[in-house]
């Protein structure tokens, strides 16, 4: 029985996934997109509604179309309603919902499995785009009696808007941007307490070209080593914007160190409590600790490192082009490490397309 092989497959339809998907049909490779979601949209259909256009740290271009400019229009409709346009405008060839669970080696091909509503599905390829993303992987620490906590606990993935929250004292875990963003909500509305692993780091000067190259250099470095990615907006230090000064001036940046344990009414400081009582007393838990990337579906390629990340070729001269899986060359990674950013993204995508032809023509050379 002929089984059809495809060049490539793109896992993903988000703004790495797209931007992957637009070069490769402008290079002509036959390949298909798998979306685990029911929607165009990627990850921005499941943010929370209180965030707008406004709020958002930026929208990058896809390949060949502007984004959407500032508004006070939610982000949640706004970006989804124009992914969706993009892949009917470029006729981008998206298959939905498939959720893929693994990808294998046969003989040479890469086979991705997975299901739709139809049940079992495998697709065999010469090359992948992983462009999977973080939003599925949302990482909560634990901390001893953490299950023992009587109130509500969230992750930022579901983020419910401040007024959830009204009345209700909530601790904020987490020293990133998302973090500063929803104490600059709840702050307004609720009382709030602040901790974070390490001191914050504020940054008060503009954020220029040159600073933006070097953090994501710094993240390109650590998955050239094979490390963990950092997030590209990890290393570039808090800013407060204007919408977040409010909570400044009723001292929601105040943070303290990290507590040692929880218990059903709050949280406890064992040796001492800098900054504050032993014990503090809170109704809510919300984690803002990030992300991790989804990638386990790739685990039977053994494309880890020792030290626990996937390490990528360096392009030379161009820090957001490393895609290309050292231990496999048939994989390229958009949206992870140094390209885990709207316009990284777009940019890796570009990038990936370009590998993956040079894939192909060397197989079959």
């Amino acid at each position: 029985m002929h089984v059809d092989v495809l060049d490539s497959v793109v896992i993903g339809a988000g703004q790495a996934g797209l931007a992957a998907s637009f070069h490769l049909s402008r290079l002509g490779i036959r390949h298909l997109v798998l979306d685990a979601a029911d929607a165009p949209g990627g990850a921005w259909q499941h943010r929370w509604d209180s965030l707008t256009m406004h709020d958002v740290h930026g929208v990058a271009d896809l390949p060949g179309d502007a984004a959407p400019p500032r508004s006070a229009r939610r982000a949640n409709e706004v970006v989804p309603a124009w992914f969706a346009a993009y892949e009917r405008r470029h006729d981008l060839p998206v298959v939905r919902p498939v959720r893929v669970d693994r990808v294998e080696d046969d003989d040479g091909l890469l086979v991705v499995h997975g299901h739709d509503r139809a049940g079992r599905r495998s697709w065999r390829t010469r090359t992948l785009v992983n462009a999977t993303g973080t939003w599925t992987r949302p990482f909560v620490p634990y901390y001893p009696g953490v299950a023992s906590f009587a109130g509500e606990q969230l992750h930022t993935a579901r983020y419910p808007g401040a007024e959830h929250f009204r009345g209700t004292r909530v601790l904020v875990v987490g020293g990133g941007a998302s973090a500063v963003q929803l104490l600059g909500e709840l702050a307004p509305v609720t009382d709030t307490l602040w901790v974070t692993r390490r001191e914050p780091v504020w940054r008060d000067d503009d954020f220029d070209a040159e600073a933006g190259l070097a953090a994501v250099t710094a993240v390109e470095e650590r998955v050239r080593r094979g490390l963990p990615p950092t997030s590209v907006v990890g290393v570039t230090g808090l800013a407060l914007r204007p919408q977040e000064r409010r909570a400044a001036e009723l001292g929601a940046y105040r943070r303290r160190p990290m507590f040692t344990s929880v218990e059903p009414a709050g949280v406890r400081w064992a040796d001492g409590a800098p900054g504050g009582p032993a014990f503090e007393e809170v109704g809510a838990i919300l984690w803002a600790t990030g992300f991790r990337a989804a990638v386990d579906h790739l685990a039977p390629l053994g494309l880890r490192s020792p030290h626990g990340g996937i390490a990528l070729e360096h392009v030379p001269g161009n820090v957001q082009g490393a895609t290309t899986a050292v231990a496999d060359p048939r994989v390229q990674l958009v949206g992870y490490g140094p390209s885990a950013s709207t316009i990284g993204a777009g940019r890796a995508g570009r990038t990936a397309a370009t590998a993956v032809r040079r894939r192909l023509a060397a197989a079959a050379a």
